[in-house]
């Protein structure tokens, strides 16, 4: 960890909330909404989120499993995420979102109109800028942590 955490203080919470509150705050609640909010389903959701994790590096995010009504993705999801080209394990959606994710991560200047076809033929408009926003904050929020070192002792706000 690159940042001095004093003792007793949870870093996630000390970094975020206590050293930017006026922006630390803001990123939680943006990063949280991600998680409340979406219309995603739990496939495409997590195979985004993981490719982000897994080209991020960030610890905490590889080995954190979103949840909804008490189901979670199968133990193989995140081997079938770094294969997403090849898996038998994705409908086109669940692909779709896991490439995304990997180019708007590592060359968003090459997302190009076969792409936005094969994306649109498969997402509304409205989930298109979902998957987007969630893939922003996967990205800023994980590199951020990672970056600064807190990602070995990260827990995400509210949990």
């Amino acid at each position: 960890m690159i940042i001095d955490i004093p003792e007793g203080q949870e870093p996630i919470g000390y970094v975020w909330g206590e050293m930017v509150p006026g922006i630390g705050v803001a990123a939680a609640t943006f990063s949280m909404s991600v998680y409340e909010h979406t219309t995603l389903g739990l496939r495409e959701f997590e195979a985004a989120r993981l490719r982000v994790a897994q080209i991020n590096g960030c610890l905490f995010c590889l080995d954190w499993r979103t949840e909804r009504d008490g189901a979670k993705v199968e133990e193989e999801f995140a081997e079938a995420v770094t294969e997403w080209r090849t898996t038998e394990a994705f409908d086109e959606r669940t692909r779709l979102a896991a490439e995304y994710a990997e180019r708007y991560t590592l060359d968003h200047h090459g997302l190009d109109d076969a792409f936005w076809q094969r994306m649109t033929a498969h997402y509304s408009q409205a989930e298109i800028v979902e998957l987007t926003m969630s893939i922003g904050s996967w990205l800023a929020f994980g590199r951020l942590n990672h970056v600064l070192g807190i990602d070995a002792v990260c827990v995400l706000p509210g949990h």
